[in-house]
């Protein structure tokens, strides 16, 4: 298991290497304005994005579960530590990412990557129904001036022609040959074309200077106090929980497009890693980018490799060649990210839309709309993981029945089909008339489950009913855990050990 764990690089896998190569390629300059934007709007100098990027990029790539999965500084990160970045400075900001990737390595040492099964197929589709929204509503500001208001004129019809003719590109050059990503055609098809017809249209260079050194070593300058803790750790908790939540759903993502699948618990320690690294690397921080993932992956990389070259050639770019990027239109880019937010959005939700039930349609679009309108993922995945939650819950409260009869020696047998629980309880009590029974009544579960303490607290006070009245109550078919807990209902008591299940109920805690 060791040595499995530390075989970092799958050597029997078959590596296309001119395809990751260039698909690393294409990611590192859409990394570029990306990684500018969120710095911007975190606050922030644009080489803490850069840097951000290449330390996320890079210890991700290397050792991260989901070969093939791009992460840098996102916009789901930047939106939360804006507010402390005004209030406090960058250095807090450095602080509160490292805190928050040691909240994500401890989450992935706990293993807590599985609770990502808990989270319904309608959150998953509005989540990324509302990433694509975003996405596609990022790249409009490209269409407004340094003051804000849209462009017209020459202005704007040159740059809705760019940003067409890169969507064309994109779109048609798969069907043409594969050997070569169509988005790296693209960017270098419209910078051609500015370049030689001397366009006049914005560039990379006109948000900001993408000029800089390798990333410097830089221990926070926050006092280590108390307060600095209070004042960093709901930053750091929110940093980290959304990270966690947008990394491994689109791993999610990714499993269900490559037909493999990826380990969500080391792809939880690699993201804390590197959000550790990034912060005393002079690094916003990060997580997994659904938008550079499924660039990479439609590219058709698959293995470590590309996402390796994407922030090594990231890197590069500020290093040495800052100077050629600035010149990228942002137009190429522009266009390149509306395609990218178009494969994003899950068509398929909108034509099943009828046919699902409207409990998760309205969770879809609750998600969505929490999305996009609050740029809180974490939130938005909350939110729907609990009222698809409430949703079941009530739908199984239905469910619960009892057949009656009563056998040849006088007693009533109330046999109970379906969960009992928490929200089943009141209907549970309902079936039983226990002023008008007999002297002898059987409770038989082998049709049902009893699931958590509620269940047996509801168990407790039937038997305590039919005592007070002076009735004998047989309980039948229960486990071994909920006998054990069923210590009010006293003698009155009998189970049937022999035919007793061996599933066991969620009181561990209380049982030991």
């Amino acid at each position: 298991m060791i040595k499995k764990y530390f075989n970092l690089f799958d050597l029997s896998q078959k590596i296309d290497h001119k395809t990751e190569v260039l698909s690393g390629l294409t990611v590192a300059l859409a990394l570029v304005p990306e990684a500018v934007a969120f710095a911007l709007i975190a606050g922030l100098s644009p080489l803490t994005g850069l840097y951000a990027a290449f330390v996320m990029g890079l210890i991700t790539s290397i050792f991260g579960g989901r070969p093939g999965m791009i992460s840098g500084a996102t916009g789901a990160i930047a939106v939360v530590i804006a507010v402390l970045a005004k209030s406090h400075g960058v250095e807090y900001i450095f602080a509160t990412v490292v805190l928050a990737g040691l909240i994500q390595v401890a989450a992935g040492l706990l293993r807590l990557g599985k609770l990502m099964r808990l989270v319904p197929h309608p959150v998953i589709f509005g989540f990324v129904n509302g990433l694509a929204i975003i996405i596609f509503m990022s790249q409009l500001d490209q269409f407004k001036d340094a003051e804000g208001a849209w462009l017209t004129g020459s202005s704007l019809l040159i740059l809705l022609g760019l940003v067409v003719l890169t969507m064309l590109i994109i779109w048609g050059i798969p069907k043409l040959t594969k050997a070569i990503p169509s988005a790296l055609v693209a960017i270098f098809t419209v910078f051609a074309i500015v370049t030689y017809f001397g366009l006049d249209t914005k560039t990379v260079g006109d948000m900001a200077s993408i000029q800089g050194g390798f990333p410097p070593f830089h221990l926070p300058a926050v006092p280590l106090t108390l307060e600095t803790l209070i004042v960093i750790l709901p930053y750091a908790a929110i940093v980290a929980g959304v990270g966690l939540i947008e990394s491994l759903l689109t791993l999610n993502i990714v499993d269900e497009i490559t037909q493999t699948r990826g380990r969500g618990n080391k792809e939880a320690v690699a993201q804390g890693a590197a959000n550790i690294l990034s912060g005393v690397f002079s690094g916003m921080g990060g997580c997994a980018m659904i938008g550079q993932s499924l660039i990479n992956i439609s590219n058709g990389a698959r293995a470590r490799l590309s996402g390796i070259v994407a922030s090594v050639m990231l890197l590069i770019f500020i290093m040495f060649g800052a100077s050629v990027i600035e010149q990228l239109p942002m137009a190429a880019l522009t266009g390149l990210m509306i395609m990218v937010a178009i494969g994003t959005f899950e068509w398929a939700s909108l034509r099943v839309f009828n046919k699902m039930p409207k409990s998760d349609i309205f969770v879809m679009v609750l998600v969505t709309l929490v999305t996009v309108f609050l740029h809180n993922l974490a939130l938005a995945v909350v939110v729907g993981v609990i009222i698809s939650a409430l949703v079941f819950a009530w739908d199984n409260a239905k469910r619960i029945r009892a057949r009656k009869h009563i056998d040849e020696d006088g007693a009533k047998h109330y046999e109970i089909y379906g969960p009992l629980f928490f929200g089943s309880i009141a209907a549970f009590n309902e079936k039983f008339d226990a002023k008008n029974d007999p002297e002898e009544v059987v409770i038989d579960f082998a049709e049902s489950r009893v699931v958590d303490m509620s269940a047996i607290e509801a168990l407790n006070k039937i038997t305590e009913r039919y005592h007070k009245l002076g009735k004998k109550v047989h309980l039948k078919h229960l486990s071994p855990d909920c006998r054990l807990l069923l210590k009010n209902a006293g003698e009155i008591i009998e189970v049937n050990v022999m035919e007793d299940p061996t599933y066991k109920v969620a009181v561990d805690e209380l049982a030991t």
